[in-house]
């Protein structure tokens, strides 16, 4: 319930995540508090953020509870074997990536279930270190990671994507030809946007796109059904060029590379299943760990 707390950033909303009245919530808060000697939570008409002592605490709770948790899947393993569920969140430039990582995974341990969801880079970091998720996929090499174990997969290269017929499909573009070219990109709080923003203004172009979105099925919808293009990973457009309506041609001067790869929190020991996909995604990495 702390953990939900410090979360939440809100008494009620944490109640309800943690499918508990209010005041049982406030209660547990208080008894914690006792417990411990300190003062965790600083309170008035609402919550008013955790207090110094409540900042430490915070870090040994998601110990606690991960510690925890990997007890209880270790103790399941020994009468089971490999099972339970793994949670991951995902960048929505690597969603149509994941299944080369779970579909192999859960062919060898059919009692391994996941969920997977569509997320920022740094909601991902965020859900990391709430025990919210047990792994990601998302960047590695472009922006601040923090304290966590990283598996590198591949890396992502860049295509521009439009309508067959359009004139700049003929041949390589360089990200220097884009400026005047009507885009629809994602949205700047997605960590492959920013990372677009960067290579066009190291090319002198500045860019307001037509349309922004947070999902790429948005954007290839309104390239296949108007004259705007957008920019993707290759891999992440390589499903929506198998028939004939949309093409791609690579991106060049730079040739940019980003390296998207698994993330897990960096506590050992791992949790038996997430232990085995990050052997796994080991297995499957494209680069080269020389």
């Amino acid at each position: 319930m702390f953990i939900a707390l410090a979360r939440e950033e809100h008494f009620g909303r944490a109640a309800l995540a943690q499918g508990v009245a209010q005041p049982t919530l406030s209660a547990a808060i208080k008894q914690l508090e006792d417990q411990l000697g300190v003062m965790l939570v600083w309170r008035g008409s609402r919550y008013r953020g955790l207090t110094p002592e409540g900042q430490r605490a915070l870090v040994w709770a998601r110990q606690i509870v991960g510690d925890a948790r990997t007890l209880r899947q270790e103790m399941r393993v020994a009468r089971m074997g490999l099972s339970g569920d793994l949670r991951l969140a995902v960048i929505p430039t690597a969603l149509t990536v994941v299944a080369e990582l779970t579909a192999e995974f859960g062919d060898a341990h059919p009692n391994v279930r996941f969920s997977v969801q569509s997320k920022t880079s740094a909601q991902i970091l965020s859900m990391l270190d709430n025990l919210e998720i047990d792994a990601g996929l998302t960047y590695l090499d472009n922006e601040p990671l923090g304290r966590v174990t990283t598996v590198p997969l591949y890396a992502e290269r860049y295509v521009l994507v439009a309508k067959a017929g359009h004139p700049l499909l003929a041949g390589p573009v360089k990200w220097g030809d884009l400026g005047g070219v009507p885009l629809c990109l994602l949205t700047p709080d997605m960590q492959n946007r920013r990372i677009i923003t960067q290579h066009l203004l190291q090319a002198g172009v500045e860019v307001t796109p037509q349309i922004e979105a947070s999902s790429i099925v948005v954007l290839v919808s309104h390239v296949v059904r108007s004259n705007l293009a957008t920019i993707l990973p290759i891999r992440a457009a390589e499903i929506f060029l198998k028939g004939d309506d949309l093409g791609a041609v690579p991106l060049i001067d730079p040739d940019a590379s980003h390296v998207v790869g698994l993330v897990a929190p960096h506590r050992e020991p791992f949790t038996p299943v997430l232990a085995a996909l990050l052997g796994h995604a080991r297995s499957l990495s494209e680069l080269d760990h020389s």
